[in-house]
């Protein structure tokens, strides 16, 4: 997928799954899980072990409709073995060199930012979108004063996002939420709970479709 292909189909799926754990096998077990409930978009952070094994054994998604990108990435290095891995997009947690790097190989980015300053940068840099991080720092509503002066970037409201907070996320001008713990909760780990991940996956895509999302414009 191509930067330009990259943001239209973001805006559809709404959700990325942040998958932070502490086992590999575990992790693409949670991806799958997460596909199948209708979330599209899967990223493994660096700091699991075994990520790139992981998202290289995910292929990249596979499946029409399915991507799995890298989270975490900080250096150039990070971001050439995740595309080599297979990442069909790349997270950075700040404006570090990895971000340039993977707009050279081509790989969408999804650059984390805090502040004007930093968002500015990021899209200068050639990032497909900014992820607002830590966003429960400032709430939904440090997103819109963000966005009153920057309404053409397009902001991903990631860290410490609830069910609960989802819509005053979206409400405020959020393109899509980066959804971890809130979401993922142990499910990447050894005897992680499945079955609980699968259900708040389900709340969270319906909160998420287009009917909802109507109605709270």
């Amino acid at each position: 997928m191509t930067t330009d292909e990259f943001l239209p189909a973001l805006l559809r799926g709404r959700l990325v799954a942040i998958i932070r754990g502490t086992d590999g096998k575990a992790a693409v077990a949670a991806a799958r899980a997460l596909f199948e409930e209708g979330i599209s978009y899967v990223e493994i952070t660096l700091t699991t072990p075994g990520a790139l094994e992981a998202i290289e054994t995910l292929g990249g998604g596979s499946a029409p409709g399915h991507w799995v990108g890298a989270g975490s990435v900080i250096t150039a290095a990070q971001a050439s073995d995740a595309a080599a891995a297979g990442a069909r997009f790349i997270v950075t947690p700040g404006v570090t060199e990895s971000v340039a790097a993977a707009v050279r190989l081509d790989v969408p980015v999804l650059a984390g930012a805090y502040t004007a300053t930093e968002a500015v940068a990021a899209m200068a840099q050639g990032a497909a979108a900014v992820k607002l991080f830590p966003a429960s720092a400032g709430g939904p509503g440090y997103l819109k004063a963000l966005r009153d002066p920057l309404p053409r970037i397009p902001f991903i409201a990631v860290g410490g996002v609830g069910l609960a907070d989802a819509p005053g996320y979206f409400q405020a001008g959020a393109v899509a939420l980066g959804l971890g713990g809130p979401l993922v909760g142990n499910a990447a780990t050894q005897d992680g709970d499945l079955a609980a991940m699968r259900e708040r996956a389900r709340n969270f895509v319906e909160l998420a479709g287009p009917d909802r999302m109507d109605a709270s414009a």
